[in-house]
């Protein structure tokens, strides 16, 4: 009776875990949800909030040829008006962000 009470457990805590260890975060979800409204939903900027900021266009050659670690720099410690997202996105939501940033064209 015991074993079965532990296998019952075993189980129901790797259906809990195991999941969760192996969502990714949604980039495009997370980009709509933080982004779009000032970059774009294609990365142009051309929103009333990106002219406004004169945001550069996510698409551009002088976007495209920062490296990942420079874009999740930026995104993580912020960059003039736009917030620092460190502390209330994951590595991982960031991480997500930047590689659907590289998927804009």
């Amino acid at each position: 009776m015991n074993r079965k009470l532990v296998v019952i457990v075993l189980t129901a805590a790797m259906l809990l875990i195991v999941p969760a260890a192996f969502a990714a975060a949604d980039g495009a979800a997370l980009y709509k949800a933080k982004c779009a409204s000032c970059h774009g939903a294609d990365g142009s900027g051309q929103t009333a909030m990106g002219k406004a900021m004169k945001l550069r266009d996510l698409r551009s050659p002088e976007v495209k040829k920062q490296s990942d670690a420079e874009l999740t720099k930026i995104t993580a410690d912020g960059k003039g008006k736009m917030p620092a997202y460190k502390g209330k996105l994951t590595d991982a939501e960031i991480s997500a962000l930047v590689a659907h940033m590289r998927t804009l064209k």
